[in-house]
């Protein structure tokens, strides 16, 4: 298996991001990376693509505002820093002409001013360089996850525990069991990623909020407390699996 590369601010890259395989017969989710360092753009392609997305490509602003109109991207992933039209023009006119499109932006630490002003101008986050190449996916997917939520089936039934997600009611042999909202939300995305092993850091991302960030014994401290409401033995998990070194699968 070959390994990946993580992008930063001066084009070098190391070794890096685990595989997470896309889905064989979905949509693939596609990427627009403007940037204009050659070696930049290699790094992310391959591990934008690894992660199972299409990925396009623009040198400079001008081109990436035709491709973006263009090419439809889902994302796009925009330097601040560009040839013939700065990322902040380009977002200002994408965000004119499609406002629902989402944008990330990759400023050069000590840009603080870009920050602010790529926000307001509706960038919907920033990285700043040099970055880490995990970094940049939670952000992309956590930003991918707020425009396209996912939409699990409304009723999910395991062992004698019924999830009902539009009501936010868990019922256990028909009676109702009582959920925090975040012990809910954590059980919500368990169920609707099945058999999924899932990084403490992706369950902060997506109940908690990337920018809300707990320290990461919040999540473990919830794991307990819905085992102890769920599962048949708390102490001998069925359904909410601890995968060592890595996180949590939920298999009910």
């Amino acid at each position: 298996m070959n390994n990946h590369s993580n992008g930063n601010g001066n084009g070098s890259t190391n070794v890096i991001l685990n595989r997470a395989e896309a889905e064989p017969n979905a949509k693939r989710t596609r990427i627009l990376i403007v940037e204009d360092e050659p070696a930049m753009i290699a790094g992310l392609r391959d591990n934008f693509e690894y992660e199972g997305y299409d990925v396009i490509s623009a040198a400079d602003g001008v081109d990436g505002l035709e491709r973006a109109l263009a090419d439809n991207p889902d994302l796009v992933v925009l330097d601040v820093m560009m040839p013939r039209m700065s990322g902040l023009d380009v977002c200002k006119q994408l965000k004119v002409k499609k406002p629902s499109l989402p944008i990330i932006m990759l400023t050069a630490r000590g840009q603080e001013i870009d920050k602010v002003v790529g926000l307001e101008l509706g960038a919907d986050d920033y990285v700043t360089k040099p970055f880490s190449i995990r970094e940049l996916m939670a952000r992309v997917k956590a930003v991918l996850r707020r425009v396209s939520p996912q939409t699990p089936e409304d009723v999910y039934r395991f062992s004698d525990v019924e999830v009902n997600v539009r009501s936010n009611e868990v019922l256990r042999n028909g009676n109702r069991i009582e959920l925090s909202a975040k012990e809910f939300a954590l059980l919500a995305y368990f169920v609707a990623h099945p058999a999924e092993t899932l990084s403490r850091d992706r369950l902060l991302d997506a109940v908690w909020g990337y920018e809300n960030y707990p320290n990461t014994r919040t999540v473990d401290t919830h794991i307990v407390h819905l085992r102890q409401k769920l599962e048949p033995n708390p102490e001998e998990p069925r359904f909410i699996l601890t995968v060592h070194g890595t996180g949590y699968k939920f298999v009910g």
